[in-house]
């Protein structure tokens, strides 16, 4: 029994941690490139050396949270698929029947605790403090708003038979919005931070399902939806900042505040101009 539930935690965070090595290897650009631009037709041949190695970049940047969600949404319906949430949590609950803890619902934003006590240390990452922000604003509304549309379309039941909320989990989902987040602002100083993060998230993940919230399906979605909701935000940055902050010497005059509304299950983005 616990081999199996042991098996189902490592695979989880094998592939967690997997896409993170394998992101951190090739995820960097040389400066001033922001964006890839083709024009088709185009040989590969033809690409500077950058943009092919971009191109690689995206794709598998895409791929391993693609296949989570994929998987996650293939459960809903398929029966094999299903039969392993409920072993998984017939499984947890003979070797652990009185789990319980609330350190997920703290433990989810850890990671991005990290990144403003490390720059507080003096250890600075990637974005300064204006625009790290705005990117965690992003990459919130974005992974906020994509869990509760799905929530509300998929009416999965939970394990705890509290409500029709499961599928995905919105815990994973920021817990991996948020290490991705770490692994982004710090990928060029050490992957370590990356991996501790995604760490923190595949255990955050882990605890939902011990404490009867949430099938196996839903925290392997979650943590692709999260996954793909900081990446996003870090692709339409560029574009965001170009068009916000064209007058350096006004880039002060704008603040962004990011929101999330728990009662309603609303979030958004709060833009504030200050006139000189």
């Amino acid at each position: 029994m616990k081999k199996m539930i042991l098996s189902t935690g490592l695979a989880l965070g094998a592939l967690s941690c997997s896409y993170c090595a394998a992101a951190q290897e090739i995820d960097s650009l040389p400066a001033g490139n922001d964006s890839i631009r083709f024009t088709y037709p185009v040989q590969k041949s033809q690409l500077p050396a950058w943009q092919t190695k971009q191109f690689h970049t995206t794709l598998a940047g895409i791929a391993v949270p693609a296949v989570m969600i994929g998987y996650g949404v293939v459960a809903l319906n398929n029966p094999t698929l299903r039969d392993l949430n409920s072993t998984t949590k017939t499984e947890i609950k003979e070797d652990h029947p009185q789990f319980r803890t609330h350190i997920d619902n703290y433990l989810q934003y850890a990671p991005v605790a990290a990144v403003y006590i490390l720059n507080a240390a003096g250890i600075q990452g990637k974005h300064n403090l204006r625009d790290r922000t705005i990117l965690l604003g992003i990459s919130a509304v974005i992974t906020a708003s994509t869990v509760e549309i799905v929530k509300k379309g998929t009416h999965e039941e939970r394990p705890d038979h509290s409500d029709y909320l499961s599928f995905p989990s919105g815990h994973t989902a920021t817990a991996f919005a948020a290490a991705e987040y770490l692994r982004q602002e710090y990928k060029d100083v050490s992957p370590w931070y990356g991996v501790a993060g995604y760490l923190a998230a595949t255990t955050t993940g882990a605890l939902r399902m011990y404490n009867n919230k949430h099938w196996l399906s839903d925290v392997v979605a979650g943590a692709g939806i999260g996954i793909l909701g900081t990446k996003a935000a870090y692709w339409m940055y560029p574009w965001i900042q170009r068009q916000l902050f064209k007058d350096p010497a006004r880039s002060t005059d704008k603040v962004i505040m990011p929101y999330y509304n728990p009662q309603f299950h609303s979030a958004g983005l709060s833009f504030i101009f200050f006139p000189r």
